[in-house]
């Protein structure tokens, strides 16, 4: 094996060190940079919100117009300098927190063109999970993680159970509109009464649309009947899944040096997602598939 010449040694050493303070928080200087970094998101967020007040903004747009573009900016070369350390960017790119990291900062250009598109910088709040890792908030950590494992394995019933839902919807929207047609009481389309199901089966009750005639009314009964008894299946769905991913071993809050991910097993030998071999040490060049730095 060749051996690497003292440049290439101290640029390896360099680069660990930096991974070491943008991905891990088990060091001052990482656990430091989280807390910095979790202080920008919240006074970010707050700046965006404080701007959409119209007397707070007519007063201090210019202050908050610049401190949104110095967070952007922070956010922006952060999110670059993540790509750059991890082996494989485009498993970052695509992950949960890159995209949520992306989000942190594009809205700011698209707002250039679009106006108004910055508020959806709020989206930066989705940040602040990281905080129980920094916080060594393991357990809550690996209670958002079982939630989110669970919703991710309960998918497929639910998309069954939505789309059985929207179908009988439909069905039912039709079934009103053809009993309260002429009756003048909002039923003007099937559209409409597709909409006034929905509200109806799911017990929300608006009001803006209501049945007049008596079978339109004991459509509804039946309407509301039903979606009290079906509102129970999409939750035991999710409980179910939430209990099968409570079973899994605890995990640690390590980061995987190839896309940053976290959430392994105390004993993985290889990440949970992308499969690459974790290791304590960050390689000084590419990793010969077209993916690595």
């Amino acid at each position: 094996m060749a051996t690497q010449s003292p440049p290439e040694q101290e640029r390896t050493g360099w680069r660990q060190r930096l991974w070491e303070i943008v991905f891990e928080a088990e060091t001052p200087a990482g656990k430091a940079f989280d807390v910095l970094l979790l202080w920008a998101i919240g006074l970010s967020v707050l700046a965006v919100m404080l701007d959409s007040v119209e007397s707070v903004s007519a007063r201090w747009h210019r202050q908050l117009f610049i401190a949104e573009w110095v967070f952007t900016s922070l956010f922006m070369l952060e999110y670059f300098l993540r790509i750059w350390l991890v082996r494989r960017p485009t498993r970052y790119i695509f992950s949960f927190f890159g995209v949520v990291d992306l989000l942190s900062w594009i809205p700011s250009f698209v707002a250039l063109a679009v106006s108004g598109t910055h508020y959806v910088l709020v989206i930066r709040i989705l940040r602040l999970l990281r905080m129980f890792r920094v916080l060594k908030m393991v357990g809550h950590m690996r209670g958002a993680n079982i939630i989110i494992t669970g919703l991710i394995q309960s998918r497929a019933k639910i998309t069954v159970f939505f789309f059985t839902m929207l179908l009988f919807a439909v069905i039912i929207g039709t079934v009103a509109y053809i009993v309260e047609s002429g009756s003048n009481s909002g039923f003007n389309s099937i559209p409409e009464s597709v909409y006034w199901a929905i509200v109806t089966i799911t017990t929300l009750g608006y009001g803006d649309i209501a049945p007049v005639t008596v079978p339109g009314k004991m459509l509804a009964a039946f309407c509301v009947l039903t979606g009290y008894c079906i509102i129970a299946v999409p939750t035991g769905i999710v409980v179910g899944g939430i209990m099968d991913a409570s079973r899994r071993r605890d995990e640690t809050t390590d980061a995987c040096p190839s896309c940053g991910v976290h959430g392994h097993l105390v004993d993985a030998k290889f990440c949970r997602r992308c499969g690459e071999k974790l290791d304590e040490t960050i390689p000084p060049g590419n990793t010969g598939d077209g993916e690595g730095i």
